[in-house]
């Protein structure tokens, strides 16, 4: 079946739509004509969805993922046939500071989406955002997908619950459920500045020096947002058209993995710049080294990654220096 002839009409809602992923997700789904409906809690004017004019081009409605009533609405009266739940509060600082409220959106608002689903036969596909932080520390690298689950820190413990949550609904319900497990995603449209490569970015452009405020040797997988994109849609597709993949969970990496010292060093080279980065080496609530293998998502869904960290980087440089020149003009 071609791609445009799937999703072409097809009722899909988006959670967390004015996130990173959810800005480049909505308007790939729109190029693919399916019928978009987005949950919004927070109208974010700048974000990446807003300014590229896609709120005009979907359907929104205003509300907490966390409302019962209010998803429950939503999966009935649009007839939702798929689902991406993407949203969640994603900044592990504020997860240190407040885990309550992180607790309340990651792992609350899964349950909530998912027992909505329980109760709509229409839904025939739901892509649950994990992480590979609900792995936690584990003694061998690269995470498999067979390793057991077990974050320790606030935001490792709500992707962890949130897995788990995910799991047991496909397994007692039957429900469609795919789950994915990303590293730090990166690309255009990120406006959490105190995120490693668009905080970089930025200071550079102003003539700053880029700050790391870990002792810049943690490991990271960092995965371009067009990439994470085609993974999400591919995974969904599969899951319409393999139930022998309900319940399953796949990592999504370009096996890649690299310091963050070293992402801000090549960050700066590729921007030109000499600017030395400032390390503060405060002490974090993370662990070390994090990286992932996708040797089964390249097995059973014939995918992989088409842009390398370099390629990303430059795309993604591209996008801020347009952004920050923007915004300049209009102050």
């Amino acid at each position: 079946m071609e791609d445009k002839v799937f999703w072409q009409d097809r009722p899909v809602l988006v959670t967390g739509s004015t996130g990173l992923l959810g800005s480049w997700l909505i308007p790939r789904l729109v190029e693919l004509k399916s019928d978009v409906v987005c949950i919004i809690r927070d109208w974010i004017p700048r974000s990446k969805l807003l300014l590229d004019g896609f709120s005009e081009k979907v359907k929104i409605v205003r509300g907490d993922i966390c409302d019962q009533r209010l998803v429950d609405r939503v999966l009935n009266e649009y007839e939702i046939n798929l689902v991406f739940h993407l949203a969640a509060q994603t900044i592990v600082g504020i997860a240190n500071a407040n885990p309550v409220s992180t607790f309340e959106s990651n792992i609350k608002g899964t349950w909530v989406l998912l027992e909505s689903c329980r109760k709509i036969s229409c839904v025939r596909g739901i892509v649950i955002a994990s992480s590979d932080k609900a792995y936690g520390d584990q003694e061998k690298l690269p995470y498999t997908e067979d390793m057991p689950l077990r974050g320790k820190y606030p935001y490792d413990v709500s992707k962890t619950c949130a897995d788990l949550l995910a799991q047991s609904y496909a397994h007692v319900y039957k429900l469609p459920v795919g789950i994915t497990r990303c590293g730090n995603f990166y690309g255009g449209g990120d406006l959490n500045w105190n995120r490693i490569v668009p905080g970089t970015i930025r200071s550079i452009i102003r003539g700053r020096n880029p700050v790391i405020r870990s002792n810049g040797q943690l490991v990271r997988d960092y995965f371009y947002i067009e990439d994470a994109v085609e993974a999400y849609l591919l995974l969904a597709r599969h899951l319409v058209e393999d139930q022998s993949l309900h319940g399953q969970a796949f990592n999504f990496s370009n096996e890649e993995p690299i310091s963050v010292l070293d992402i801000v060093l090549l960050i700066s080279k590729l921007m030109g710049s000499e600017l030395a980065p400032v390390i503060l080496n405060e002490p974090v609530n993370e662990i070390k080294d994090q990286y992932l293998s996708s040797e089964k998502a390249r097995n059973m869904l014939g995918w992989k990654a088409r842009y390398n960290i370099k390629e990303g980087l430059e795309l993604t440089i591209g996008w801020y220096r347009n952004y920050l020149s923007n915004e300049r003009r209009k102050s």
